[in-house]
C-alpha cells in the first residue's frame, strides 16, 4: 500500500516530523514537502534523502505542491506563524486562521479523501477550523491536542520515580495550552494510583512544570520541536498500524461544538471513539473551563461569515 504523507509548512515542526519518520520503522512510503519558501524545501528533501542509506525504513522524499494531496493518506499541517517569547498560543490565532483558510480549499481542492493531522497552535481551534473549511468527517481531523502534554507528564513522572515513562499511565486533558490539567485520580504507576507514590503538592508543581514547559524552551531556544515532532510519528503510526491506541489528541467535542484534547482511540480510520473518563468535581469544572476558553477564542472569529 503506497502511504503517502504531505507536510505542509517545513518549518522547524514539519522538518522534526519528517526527521523522525525517516528514523523510525514506519509504514509510510512516501513524504511530500509543501511550503511557501521552495529553495529551502528542495534543500530539506535532498539533505533528507542523503541518509536514506541508513534509514530502517524505505521512503520517497521529494517536494511537491497540492496536487500530490489528492492521493495522500496523512496531509500534516505544521504550517502558520511560530509562538514568540512571552506570546501564548491563543496569541497566534488571527494569522493562523487566515492562512489555514487558503491551505485547506486548495488541498480539498485536490480530492484528497485521507485524515488531516494538525500541529499548528493553537491546535485546538485550528483543528475545528480544518474541520469547518473541509467539511470532513470528525473522524479525519486529528489535531495533536495535549498528546505532547501527556508525554512530557509520564517523562516527569517517570524521571522522578525513576521509572519507565511507558509505565506510567497518566493524562494531560483539555485545550493544548494554558488550561490543560491533569485528572489525578486517573493517573496510574503501573496499576496503582499516582498518589501512593507521589503527594499531592509534588503532583500539582509537577502540572504546573508539564503546562509551562513550552515557555521555558521557548525561552532557551526559541522554539519547541523535536519532541512535537516525535508524537506526530507516534500518531502517524497509530493511523498507518491500524492500532486502536488511545491518544489524547484534539478531536470533537459534541457537548461544546469544539475541539479539545480528549482521551481517544486512533485507528487507520482516524479517532473512532473517545474514552469517557470518570473525572471528579473539580476536573470535571476544569475540563468546561477549558473549553469554554477554546469556544469563546471560536466564537471570535466568527467562522460562519468568512
Amino acid at each position: 500500500m503506497n502511504n503517502r504523507v504531505v507536510i505542509i509548512g517545513c518549518g522547524n515542526v514539519g522538518m522534526s516530523y519528517a526527521y523522525a519518520l525517516l528514523n523510525q520503522r514506519t509504514k509510510v512510503t512516501e513524504i511530500v514537502l509543501i511550503d511557501i519558501n521552495v529553495e529551502k524545501t528542495i534543500g530539506e528533501a535532498m539533505d533528507l534523502n542523503h541518509g536514506l542509506a541508513f534509514a530502517p525504513s524505505k521512503i520517497k522524499i521529494r517536494t511537491g505542491d497540492y496536487d500530490d494531496c489528492r492521493d495522500a493518506t496523512i496531509i500534516c499541517i505544521c504550517a502558520g506563524v511560530n509562538q514568540k517569547e512571552d506570546e501564548t498560543r491563543l496569541d497566534l490565532l488571527n494569522n493562523n486562521s487566515i492562512i489555514f483558510k487558503d491551505i485547506i480549499n486548495k488541498v480539498v481542492k485536490s480530492g484528497f479523501n485521507g485524515i488531516f493531522l494538525i500541529a499548528t497552535n493553537p491546535v485546538d481551534i485550528m483543528s475545528y477550523l480544518v474541520y469547518k473549511y473541509s467539511n470532513f468527517d470528525i473522524s479525519k481531523v486529528i489535531g495533536s491536542g495535549t498528546t505532547l502534554d501527556t508525554a512530557r507528564l509520564r517523562y516527569l513522572i517517570g524521571d522522578k520515580l525513576n521509572i519507565n515513562p511507558k509505565n506510567i499511565h497518566a493524562y494531560v486533558l483539555g485545550e493544548h495550552g494554558d488550561s490543560e490539567f491533569v485528572p489525578w485520580s486517573n493517573a496510574y504507576v503501573g496499576s496503582t494510583k499516582m498518589e501512593k507514590f507521589i503527594d499531592r503538592d509534588s503532583l500539582e508543581v509537577i502540572s504546573n512544570k508539564v503546562k509551562n514547559a513550552a515557555y521555558e524552551i521557548i525561552k532557551r531556544k526559541s522554539a519547541t520541536y523535536y519532541a512535537i515532532g516525535m508524537v506526530l510519528v507516534r500518531i502517524t503510526n497509530a493511523i498507518l498500524d491500524d492500532e486502536n491506541t488511545i491518544l489524547t489528541v484534539s478531536t470533537y467535542n459534541s457537548e461544546h461544538d469544539i475541539f479539545i484534547g480528549m482521551a481517544s482511540v486512533v485507528n487507520r480510520n482516524g479517532v473512532i471513539n473517545t474514552i469517557n473518563m470518570e473525572l471528579n468535581e473539580e476536573e470535571d469544572a476544569k475540563f468546561g473551563n477549558s473549553a469554554l476558553i477554546i469556544k469563546n477564542e471560536i466564537m471570535k472569529l466568527n467562522i460562519d461569515n468568512k
